[in-house]
This record gives structure tokens, sequence and C-alpha cells, in this order.
């Protein structure tokens, strides 16, 4: 369908203000830690590619993109050299970027300097892949950024696009990131900026971060019910916070763009799947428990899983090991955002007074946070699970190292008792180190396991935790994290 030119040009003229000398209205001058990474990528970036934004929907992605045609402006680039477009938008859809852009360059006189490319949510570009690769290829003056908040998988069998973009993961906002959007007034913590500084602490020092970061606690269970949303945590009531974000999720993501992008057409049962998952966060997934439950086909169930991971809904961890191991043992499923399954189910607040709902949400919380901070490396995530179904919560493998991490969200202390499988784990592999995510702001330090463990261990509260991982605004190695 042809869109007339006066049309496409009345579109992007209101989506570029700078064109008209005009600020960009409401734009906060806040930034996510992924912005430096961004702006890098799309000002300079070290190897011509195209730089992908992807994440889930309601993230913050169009945000940052605005924030680097700001500060671009004030770099002096020209304002006709900008362009940022939104393929949500139905026209745009329709039109197809080669007309949009058509009509950029005949509206716009582009000068000599670079030419820089925003394009939102570009999986609705007709062959996005291929056009994004063309772009590369051979329009060297250009700096394309473009955003997605789930592409789809049939692209896989699309022309590769290795070599061709970058992709940058935007996730739910961190612990600490939240804390800076609402302005909360906590007491200063030291930086640490790897895990491995801890390690180097004396006794008192755990003792006096313990005593004055109790504080920290109360916000950090608002923040696992409100969301890393940026939207929903600016809300000030949590109900109305839930409820839009069950909306975007059910409404935007279930029954729009899973039909739009993936094609489906049981939305109801794709609905109840993704329901029965915010059932089962962070447990092992049993797909004969689903299929029965829900009446739906193995293959279907697989489908729906998979294309929920693609739309940023889900995590799947699979079990320790190779080969047959993988094949045999259940994936463990996470949420993308700990706040996803009390919004979803109508639990509101409910989950803070429920110690299992709580765990469960933390250590969603702390997976979002480790993988957060290291998905550019190569890092593989797995749990372990024991002959006697004792458990390691998640395992970060790089090389031939394995770093377990274990979350004991409750109450009373955890001793040597309550980590028999975790030490079982550290002797049978001969890990060197290891981490007990805790609740109790006081079981923070180094701790000594059975006799002869030569694991070095430190047990550290969950909001200390995600608050550390969540400041450093570059992404490091792990080993830099948690390196003896």
């Amino acid at each position: 369908m042809k869109i007339s030119k006066d049309d496409l040009g009345r579109i992007l003229a209101r989506f570029n203000p700078w064109w008209r000398g005009d600020a960009i209205p409401d734009l906060p001058e806040w930034h996510r830690a992924s912005f430096r990474e961004f702006f890098s990528w799309v000002s300079a970036p070290p190897v011509h590619r195209a730089v992908l934004l992807t994440g889930a929907r309601q993230i913050g992605k169009t945000t940052l993109m605005l924030q680097a045609v700001s500060e671009l402006l004030k770099r002096g680039i020209p304002c006709s050299n900008i362009l940022y477009a939104t393929f949500d938008h139905p026209l745009l859809k329709l039109a197809g970027a080669d007309d949009v852009l058509e009509v950029w360059r005949e509206r716009e006189s582009v000068s000599a300097a670079p030419e820089f490319l925003f394009l939102d949510e570009a999986q609705f570009i007709r062959d996005w892949g291929t056009w994004i690769k063309h772009q590369v290829d051979f329009q060297k003056n250009r700096h394309i950024a473009f955003t997605g908040s789930a592409m789809p998988l049939a692209e896989a069998n699309q022309e590769s696009g290795v070599g061709r973009w970058h992709t940058i993961r935007l996730g739910s906002l961190s612990f600490y990131e939240y804390t800076q959007l609402r302005g909360v007034d906590l007491p200063s913590l030291p930086e640490v900026r790897s895990l491995q500084e801890l390690r180097d602490w004396p006794i008192t020092r755990f003792r006096r971060i313990s005593e004055m970061s109790s504080s920290y606690v109360p916000h950090f269970h608002e923040y696992l019910v409100r969301g890393g949303f940026p939207q929903t945590a600016q809300i000030e009531s949590v109900d109305q916070a839930q409820r839009i974000l069950r909306e975007d999720i059910i409404d935007k993501v279930l029954k729009r763009d899973m039909t739009a992008l993936f094609g489906v057409r049981r939305i109801l049962d794709l609905e109840q799947t993704f329901l029965y998952l915010c059932m089962h966060d962070g447990g092992l997934l049993d797909m004969g428990s689903l299929c029965v439950n829900l009446q739906v086909k193995r293959p279907t169930a697989q489908h729906f899983i998979e294309i929920l991971e693609a739309a940023h809904l889900i995590y799947r961890l699979p079990p320790l090991g190779y080969g047959k191991e993988i094949l045999r043992g259940r994936f463990k499923i996470y949420l993308t955002d700990a706040a996803i399954a009390s919004a979803v189910l109508l639990k509101g607040r409910s989950i803070i007074d429920d110690p299992t709902s709580l765990g469960i949400a933390t250590e969603t919380s702390v997976f979002k946070h480790i993988f957060a901070r290291v998905y550019e490396q190569n890092i593989r995530f797995s749990y372990w699970r024991g002959k006697k179904d004792q458990e390691v919560d998640l395992i970060a493998e790089t090389g031939n190292t394995l770093i377990p991490f274990e979350v004991k969200y409750r109450a009373e202390h955890i001793g040597v008792r309550e980590l028999q499988g975790f030490y079982e784990f550290l002797e049978q592999k001969g890990c060197v180190r290891g981490y007990v995510v805790t609740k109790s702001i006081h079981d923070f330090g180094i701790v000594f396991g059975p006799s002869g463990t030569k694991a070095s261990v430190i047990q550290i509260p969950a909001p200390l935790l995600c608050y550390w991982l969540g400041e450093s605004e570059i992404t490091q190695n792990i080993d830099d994290m948690t390196t003896v």
C-alpha cells in the first residue's frame, strides 16, 4: 500500500522536532547504565556495524534512543542528518523503511556529515534483517541504531546478519537504577565494582556495612513488587503500577505482538501457558504437567515457551552438563522481572508477607542482575540438582570454572546444615569460590564450611548484591566480579 509523501512527511516531522529547532519533549536527564555502551556504538562504533537495542516492551529503549539523539545534537551533528522513525506507527509500517528514508532525504537537506538513523520497533520492517544488512554493507556513511521488543523466530532462516550489527540487551531496571530513578534517600555504600573485593574486607567492615544498610531492605521489597520498568517504577500506587504492567504484557505482548510477529492464533492457550509459568517462576518446568493441565500438545507448548523467551518475558536455564544430561533434564524458568508474576496473578503487595513468594521473587531478581552484568561475555548459566534432590540455584560457567550462587532468602540464620547441597556441589566439582545470597542484612561476610572444604564462600544479603551489581555502568566479565 502506497502512503502519500505528504502524510509521511507530517508524521516524520512530529517524531523529529529537532528538524524545526524544537527540544525533545519530556526527555529525562537521568541515563540508564547501558547508555554509555549504546551511545559509543551509535557515535563511534569500533567497527562498522549497526547497533540493535533489544528488550521487553516498556523497558526504556525509545528513551535511550532519544537521549542519544539529544547528545548528538549537543555535539554539533546537523539536525537534518538525524532521523527517528517508529515502525510501530501503522502508516510507517505500511510505507516501509525505504519510503521513509526517501521522504526524509527529500524533506531535509542532508549534509556530508555522517547520517544517524534511529529505527524503533524494527521487527515491523519487512525483511528487516536483509534490509539492515544491505544498509550496513552499502551505506558506509550511516550510523544505524534499531530496537526490537521481539525478533521473530522465522528470521532465523533469513540471510545471516552476523557481523552487521552489535546487540545490546536492555533489561528491566536494576535495584540501583530503581533507587536512582525514584530519588530514594539511602545511606551511601562503598563502591564495589567486583565481588572479589569483598574477600579482602576485614570482619569489622562487614559488620559496619550491615548496620548502616538495613534501610535498603524495605526499598528492595518495594522494588520486587513494583517492578523494574521505568514507567511503573515512578507510579506511587503499587496496585496501579502492577495494573499497567499486567495490561502491557497481556494486551500488548501476548495478544498483539504474538499475533503480528509470530502468527499465534491460539492466544488463550498462549496466555494460559504464560500464567502457568508465572505460577512456577524460578521452578523446574515439567512439560508433561503443563500439557496435561492446559490440555495442549507438547510441540505447541514447546513453541509457546520459545516465543515467550524471544519476546523477552522469560529466561530458560538448562541443568548443568552436556549432551544427554541436557536432553534428559528439565529447564528452570525465570521471568525477566520479579514483579511480573505478582502483577499478572493479581497478588499486589501480598508477596512481601509470604516468605515463599518473596524468596522466589528474590531469586528471580538475583538471576536477572547477574545475567545483566555479564550477558555479553561467553558465560553459560545453568543449575544443578543432586541425587537427593539437593539443588544449587544458579551456576555461572566460564571456561573450566564453575561459580555457584545459592539464594537462601529466609528469616532464620543460614548455617552449614542449610547449605549441605551447596557444599556437596563445591566439593564434587572442585569449585574454589561460591556465593550464598541471604535475607538477613547481618548474614554478610566470609563463611567457613565443613571441615576439609577448600572453597571460599561469601554470604551477601540480596539487597546489597543487587545494588552493587547494578551500580557499575560498564558490563564486566564474570571473572572480574567473582575471582578470588
